[in-house]
């Protein structure tokens, strides 16, 4: 018996005999062709002798196996009865190849849809080294395979998946940067379902200097097939996934979501009252009910904050800073530098300056000649807010404060603990020339424009002025007047399921 291999690009099919390139192997012949497009197929042919195996490979390929069985065949006459066969699989082909379009153009419209999805243009890759672009876009054939565990699965099974996966405390590309040390920095990022903006903050992460001593603590409260396979294509440092346990998505029907017996935001207390719904006693300051998913975001970052310094094997005795960070959210290359220089002086110059936030409003975006000086102020600043653990202990000690303050804001509420529960209140450092930057134009309170690409722009075309002034070796403390926020919250916290909630993420736990 004798074996051949050859193959035929899919345009040339038809012409086998005349577009092949054969090489003969041992007992059997083998002919493989290659068509462009990406499904699986699964399914044996036979034509007396002839075998035809149709399977599938993970990328744009489908590979057919044709297996004829011959005696003492001469290269002449083996391609004779791959014609009719070879005919036949190119229209069996053809049928589906059309089948599956049609089915991946109304799937993907739906998906897109559904999550939020944006093409990119030509322009955002330019902003980018082509290295870095795998970050910014996945192939369809990606998105459509990476999501079809996760339509699988339901609320438990998310639940029983990121309970396992909290056990573990899996830290990524450990072995290949090495352990976390004390100074070193970690990045704890707060991730929902925004992939368009996750993708442009992991692509200026991976440019910035220095970013191979740090750890990435992903933190979400969304479990989706994409997003952890974009986060598990990190290969610039070390980084974990923690998932919040509590998140609307594995509670639909049930507090913290959104319960049957809930009642309606705008309902006055006496019809509430009157209709007997479950948390009629607990309007909030403006007399309104609780809404999931607002409360879900200062609950998430309360979790995180306690999981990282309390009870995360790898950061729990950590003494240096954690930089807190949102999935929506751009960095500058060199922001660990001037994070470094912020926090050398603010020792050295101001001692009760122990926050430190690399981020300003986009009217900011100006002062890209003014990057050597930071504003002393007591106002918080949520934009690249960092601080250590021993800022983390005083705010921990104020935890009733922080968990009970009428605020759905999780920095409103951190500021009031900062203001009326700490003995001695701490001010915060906040660069005048930002470093983080806020890029999401739609999320909770914008749902208008959810293109990621004008923002993202704009981030740019300001860091390409300020390079220049990159990197400085000194800050200068501007001190601002004293500022005094509101003693009132902003609502949107009344129910006291939620102050429960937020106090038992305090209780010590592995």
């Amino acid at each position: 018996m004798t074996k051949w291999l050859f193959s035929a690009n899919y345009s040339n099919v038809l012409s086998t005999s005349q577009s092949c390139r054969c090489r003969r192997t041992s007992n059997e012949l083998h002919s493989v062709v290659f068509i462009e497009w990406s499904f699986t197929i699964v399914t044996l042919l036979n034509f007396s002798k002839l075998d035809i195996y149709l399977h599938a490979v993970k990328g744009r390929h489908i590979r057919i196996l044709v297996i004829y069985r011959l005696s003492r065949c001469h290269l002449s006459t083996c391609f004779r009865p791959l014609l009719l066969p070879s005919v036949c699989v190119l229209f069996f082909l053809l049928h589906l190849y059309f089948l599956h379009t049609a089915n991946l153009k109304a799937g993907d419209e739906a998906y897109l849809t559904g999550n939020d999805a944006v093409p990119y243009p030509t322009s955002a890759f330019n902003m980018i080294s082509p290295k870095l672009q795998n970050y910014l876009i996945g192939t369809l054939s990606d998105i459509r395979t990476n999501s079809i565990p996760q339509v699988l699965m339901t609320s438990y099974d998310i639940q029983e998946s990121i309970k396992k996966y909290n056990e573990l405390q899996i830290v990524e590309n450990q072995n290949v940067f090495g352990p976390l040390l004390n100074d070193s920095l970690v990045l704890v990022i707060q991730v929902h379902n925004r992939i368009q903006y996750l993708r442009h903050l992991i692509t200026s992460l991976a440019k910035a200097k220095d970013i191979e001593s740090a750890l990435l603590i992903f933190s979400h409260d969304y479990y989706d097939a994409e997003i952890n396979e974009l986060v598990q294509t990190i290969r610039f440092c070390k980084f974990m996934q923690i998932f919040y346990p509590h998140s609307i998505q594995t509670h639909m029907n049930e507090f913290p979501g959104e319960s049957p017996g809930d009642c309606p935001r705008n309902i006055n207390k006496e019809q509430a009252i009157a209709n007997g719904c479950t948390n009629a006693l607990h309007p909030d300051l403006y007399g309104h009910y609780r809404e999931a998913k607002i409360t879900q975001i200062k609950h998430h970052w309360w979790w995180k904050a306690n999981r990282v310094f309390n009870q995360l094997e790898i950061t729990r005795h950590h003494t240096g800073l954690v930089l807190f960070l949102e999935e929506d959210h751009y960095v500058a290359e060199d922001f660990i530098h001037v994070l470094g220089i912020m926090e050398k002086t603010a020792r050295a110059e101001c001692p009760q300056c122990s926050i430190y936030s690399l981020g300003a409003p986009p009217k900011a975006y100006k002062s890209y000649e003014i990057s050597e000086e930071v504003e002393q102020t007591s106002h918080l600043s949520n934009m690249g807010m960092a601080f250590n653990s021993s800022v983390w202990r005083k705010i921990y000690n104020c935890s009733k404060s922080f968990c009970e303050f009428d605020d759905y804001n999780w920095d409103f509420s951190l500021q009031h603990v900062l203001n009326n529960c700490l003995r001695r209140s701490l001010e915060s450092l906040v660069l005048i020339s930002p470093r983080a930057f806020h890029i999401g134009e739609c999320g909770v309170h914008h749902t208008s424009d959810c293109t990621s690409t004008k923002a993202v722009s704009k981030v740019e075309e300001f860091l390409r002025l300020a390079s220049k002034n990159f990197y400085p070796k000194h800050l200068t403390i501007k001190k601002t007047k004293k500022w005094r926020p509101s003693s009132i919250g902003n609502g949107g916290w009344g129910d006291i399921r939620d102050h429960e909630l937020c106090l038992n993420m305090t209780i010590p736990q592995r």
